[in-house]
C-alpha cells in the first residue's frame, strides 16, 4: 500500500505532459488493473479518490494554466480507463456512492455525515468542467489576465455550445475545446455504463444512480448541458459547409464531439415512460409549456426539458437535423465520397424515439406536414440495408417501432399519398408510386427476402400497413401484387398450421385489403384488379380444410428449407439501377445479444376511428389479459426466436393439443376457432359482383389487355353493393417495460461496439447482453 500523503508517488499518474486516451489504454492494461484490484484493494481506492480529486481541484480553479488543463485531461483519462473495472466486480460497485473521509462537501475538518459520495463529487466536476472558460467553452472577458472568469459565478447558460434549441449564439468553432469536451463527455458516457454490468430485468424502476444525480437538480449546469448535447447533434452538418469532398482536405473535430453527445443524451435519456405521469403522455396540456397547470414531470430534468420543448422553430430546428444526417449514407450513394459519412445513425434512431415517446407534441408537428417523409425514407432505406445483415437486427427493430409509433397517428397514413419522387439506389424493384408504394415494397423485401431472426418482426410490419391502409388513395400496380404475394405465402396450409400465431398475418392482411376496398375504393383499381386475379387465394382460404387428415397433409408439404416465403411468382423486376444487394454480416463481425420484445398484443393498444376522426381506446380489459411478467429471456442467436408460444393466451393453449414433447400441434378445433373468424365477406362480395362482368368484357372484346379492364374498374362502384362499412381500428403503440428494457440492452449494445478507439468496455464482464460473433 501507498499512503494517500505520497503524493510525488501518486502525481507521476497525471503529470506526464503529453498523453493520449490511447496512450493511457496501451499503458494501463487490462490484467494490471484487475491485479491491483485483487491484491492491493487500498491502491486502487487511493488512486481512484485521488484522481478525483484532482478533477474536482481543477473544476474549483477554472484550469488557467496548461498544466492544470492537462492534469484533468490525464485524470480523466485514467478513469475511464478504471471505472469499467470497478463495475464488473460486484464487490467493488458501492465504492464511488461511499464516502472518502475527510472530503466533506464544504471542505475543512467538518463532520462526515456531510461529505459527498465520491460519484457525486466526480459527476458534478465534470458538468463544471464542461463551462470551463478557455478550456470547454469561449472565455467571454477581453484579457484573461487579472479577471479570470469565477468558474462558480458564471451563468452557463450564457455558455451553450451551439445555437439552436433555447439560444441564438453560434459560438466560434474551436477544435481544442471540442475535444476536451468529448473527453469529458467519454468519460460521463463510462460513469453511466455501470448499467451494462446489470442482467437485465423486467423491473424498470432500477434506475441508474449515476445518471439519477446527473439529471437531477443537484446539477446545476442540466439545463445548458441539455441543450448544448442536443444542439450539437441537430446542427452538425457533416457535408462540410455544403462544399462536396471538403472532408478530404479538413479533418472534422466536431464529428467525435456529436457521436460522444448522442450517446450521452441518449443515455440520460434512459426512462422507462410505462411507470411514470408526467405532462409528456398525453400532449394535450395547453398554454405555454412552461405554465404551472403541467403535473410535475418527471425527476429527471433531461426527460423533463426533453418533453417541454414546445416552440414551433426548435421542433423544426430539431427535425431538419435529424433528418438531414439521418439521410447523410443515402446522399453518399450519389456521389461516392463526396461528403463524410456518419456511423451515428443508430443513437439518432433512438433519439427520435424518445423525442417523440416523451414530447407528443414534437410527434405531432413531424406529422403535420410532409417532413416526417424525410425521416421515413432513411429509415426505410436502413431496413431494406440491413435485412440480410444477423449482425444488425437491432437496427431493423428499433426501424420498425418508430414506424409502428408513427402509423398510430392518422397522419402518417394522409401523408403516405405523396408521390415518391426521390430516387435513393436501393435494391428493390423498379416502381412509380407513392411513399405508401415505398413501404410495401421495402416490407415485401424484409419479409421474403430477411434472414430468419426477423420473422418476429413480421406481426409489426403488417401492423403497420394495417393502420395505414383506411387512407391509402391508389396503390401502384407493383405494390398491389407485394401484398397479394404474402396473402398467397401466409396462407398456405403448411405456414398456417406449422405455428400457433402464423394466421394473425393472414387476419393483419385481409384487413388490409377490406379497409382499401371499404374506405378507398375509388383510386385502387391497381389492388382491385390484383385480388380478382388471384381470386382462388381468397375462396381457398374460405375452403380451408380443417380435418385431422388435411391438418397433417398440410404439415408435410413443408418445404425442406428453413425460408417462411418462397420467391417464386412475386414478379420482382429489375432492382433501382445503382443499387447494392443487401449482404449478410461479413463473419466474424461483432454483435450483441437483445431481449425478446413482446408480442404485439402488448405492444400496442386498439383504437376505434369514430366518424368526426377521432380515436377511442378499445381495451380497458387490456391490463388483465396477461399476469405474465416474467423478465423477458435474452435469446442468442442459435435459437431462432420461437417465443412466439409463450404469448399465445390461454384459449389457445386449450384448444391446440400439446403432445408428450411439449411441442404444440394444431387440432381441427384450434383451426374452426379462428378459420371462422376470417373477414371475407367484403372481399367475397367483391368477387362476386366483379367477376363476371370482368370475364364479360374479356369474352365480349376477346381482351388480353389489362388496360382495359384496369379502365372498366377504375370507373366501377360498390356503391351499395358491399357490407356495411366496418369501423377502422388502429393499433396505437403504448409504451410498456418491455420495450423499455429492450431499448436499455440495445442502446447499450450499440455504444459498447461503437466505442472501439480506445476500446472502453472490451474484454469487460458485461452482464447486459452477451457479445457474440458472426
Amino acid at each position: 500500500p501507498v499512503e494517500a500523503t505520497d503524493d510525488a508517488f501518486w502525481d507521476q499518474f497525471w503529470a506526464d505532459t503529453a498523453t493520449s486516451v490511447q496512450d493511457v489504454f496501451a499503458l494501463v492494461p487490462a490484467a494490471e488493473i484487475r491485479a491491483v484490484r485483487e491484491e492491493s484493494p487500498s491502491n486502487l481506492a487511493t488512486l481512484c479518490y485521488k484522481a478525483v480529486e484532482k478533477l474536482v481541484q481543477g473544476a474549483e480553479s477554472g484550469c488557467h494554466t496548461e498544466k492544470e488543463r492537462q492534469i484533468v485531461l490525464n485524470c480523466c483519462r485514467l478513469l475511464t480507463r478504471i471505472l469499467p473495472y470497478i463495475f464488473e466486480d460486484p464487490d467493488w460497485r458501492g465504492f464511488f456512492w461511499s464516502t472518502v473521509p475527510g472530503a466533506g462537501r464544504g471542505g475543512g475538518d467538518e463532520d462526515d455525515e456531510n461529505a459527498r459520495p465520491l460519484a457525486e463529487s466526480l459527476l458534478l466536476a465534470v458538468t463544471d468542467l464542461l463551462f470551463c472558460p478557455d478550456f470547454t467553452v469561449q472565455s467571454h472577458r477581453r484579457s484573461t489576465v487579472d479577471t479570470a472568469e469565477d468558474i462558480h459565478s458564471i451563468d452557463s447558460c450564457e455558455y451553450i455550445w451551439e445555437a439552436g434549441v433555447g439560444f441564438a449564439h453560434s459560438p466560434q468553432p474551436n477544435y481544442i475545446h471540442d475535444l476536451n469536451r468529448t473527453e469529458l463527455l467519454k468519460l460521463l458516457l463510462t460513469c453511466f455504463s455501470e448499467a451494462m454490468y446489470l442482467p437485465p430485468s423486467s423491473d424498470s424502476s432500477n434506475t441508474n444512480p449515476w445518471v439519477q444525480f446527473f439529471c437531477s437538480t443537484e446539477n446545476r449546469h442540466a439545463l445548458p448541458l441539455f441543450t448544448s448535447l442536443l444542439n450539437v447533434v441537430c446542427a452538425y452538418d457533416p457535408v462540410g459547409y455544403g462544399i462536396p469532398y471538403n472532408h478530404l482536405l479538413f479533418s472534422d473535430y466536431r464529428e467525435p464531439l456529436v457521436e460522444e453527445a448522442a450517446q450521452v443524451l441518449i443515455v440520460t435519456l434512459d426512462y422507462d415512460s410505462s411507470t411514470s405521469s408526467s405532462p409528456t403522455v398525453d400532449g394535450t396540456t395547453t398554454g405555454t409549456a412552461m405554465d404551472d397547470v403541467d403535473p410535475p414531470g418527471p425527476d429527471n430534468l433531461f426527460v423533463n426539458y426533453l418533453s417541454r420543448i414546445h416552440r414551433e422553430e426548435d421542433f423544426q430546428f430539431i427535425l431538419k437535423g435529424v433528418a438531414r444526417l439521418l439521410s447523410n449514407p443515402l446522399v453518399q450513394t450519389y456521389l461516392p465520397n463526396s461528403a463524410k459519412k456518419i456511423q451515428f445513425h443508430q443513437e439518432l434512431l433512438v433519439l427520435f424515439w424518445k423525442l417523440c415517446d416523451f414530447n407528443k407534441k414534437f410527434l405531432f408537428f413531424v406529422l403535420k406536414s410532409s417532413d416526417v417523409l424525410d425521416i421515413l425514407v432513411p429509415i426505410l432505406y436502413f431496413l431494406n440495408d440491413a435485412r440480410a445483415d444477423q449482425s444488425r437486427v437491432g437496427l431493423m427493430h428499433i426501424g420498425v417501432f418508430i414506424l409502428l409509433l408513427l402509423s398510430g397517428e392518422r397522419n402518417f397514413g394522409v401523408r403516405l399519398n405523396k408521390p415518391y419522387s426521390v430516387r435513393v439506389p436501393m435494391d428493390i424493384p423498379v416502381f412509380t408510386g407513392t411513399h405508401a408504394d415505398l413501404l410495401i415494397i421495402v416490407f415485401h423485401k424484409i419479409i421474403t427476402s430477411g434472414h430468419q431472426r426477423l420473422q418476429p418482426l413480421f406481426d409489426c410490419l403488417l401492423t403497420i400497413v394495417v393502420n395505414v391502409s383506411p387512407y391509402l388513395k391508389s396503390l401502384s400496380m407493383v405494390a398491389a401484387n407485394k401484398l397479394l404475394h404474402l396473402l398467397e405465402a401466409f396462407s398456405t396450409t403448411w405456414f398456417l398450421f406449422s405455428a400457433v400465431q402464423n394466421h394473425h398475418l393472414v387476419f393483419f392482411l385481409l384487413e388490409v385489403f377490406n379497409n382499401i376496398i371499404q374506405y378507398q375504393f375509388d383510386g385502387n383499381s391497381n389492388l382491385v384488379y390484383a385480388v380478382i386475379r388471384k381470386r382462388n387465394v381468397f375462396h381457398q382460404l374460405a375452403n380451408l380444410p380443417t380435418d385431422s387428415q388435411s391438418i397433417q397433409k398440410g404439415l408435410q408439404r413443408k418445404k425442406k428449407t428453413p425460408e417462411p416465403i418462397s420467391r417464386t411468382n412475386s414478379q420482382d423486376g429489375v432492382s433501382m439501377e445503382g443499387s447494392r444487394p443487401a449482404a449478410p454480416a461479413e463473419p466474424g463481425t461483432l454483435k450483441t445479444s437483445l431481449v425478446a420484445t413482446p408480442g404485439i398484443d402488448k405492444l400496442t393498444e386498439k383504437s376505434q376511428v369514430s366518424e368526426d376522426g377521432t380515436m377511442r381506446s378499445l381495451e380497458p380489459e387490456a391490463s388483465q389479459l396477461s399476469p405474465e411478467g416474467n423478465p423477458p429471456a435474452a435469446l442468442s442467436d442459435g435459437e431462432p426466436w420461437s417465443g412466439e408460444a409463450s404469448h399465445s393466451r390461454r384459449d389457445r393453449r386449450r384448444l391446440s393439443s400439446a403432445s408428450s414433447s411439449g411441442q404444440w400441434t394444431p387440432t381441427p378445433e384450434w383451426v374452426m376457432s379462428w378459420k371462422s373468424k376470417l373477414p371475407l365477406q367484403t372481399i367475397m362480395r367483391l368477387l362476386q359482383v366483379l367477376v363476371p362482368q370482368v370475364e364479360k368484357i374479356c369474352i365480349d372484346k376477346g381482351l388480353t389487355d389489362e388496360s382495359e379492364i384496369l379502365k372498366f374498374l377504375q370507373h366501377g362502384t360498390l356503391v351499395g353493393l358491399l357490407p356495411v362499412p366496418h369501423p377502422i381500428l388502429i393499433r396505437k403503440y403504448q409504451a410498456n417495460s418491455g420495450t423499455a428494457m429492450w431499448f436499455r440492452t440495445y442502446m447499450w449494445g450499440v455504444i459498447y461496439l461503437r466505442n472501439v478507439d480506445p476500446p472502453i468496455w472490451y474484454d469487460t464482464d458485461v452482464k447486459l447482453f452477451e457479445i457474440q460473433r458472426v
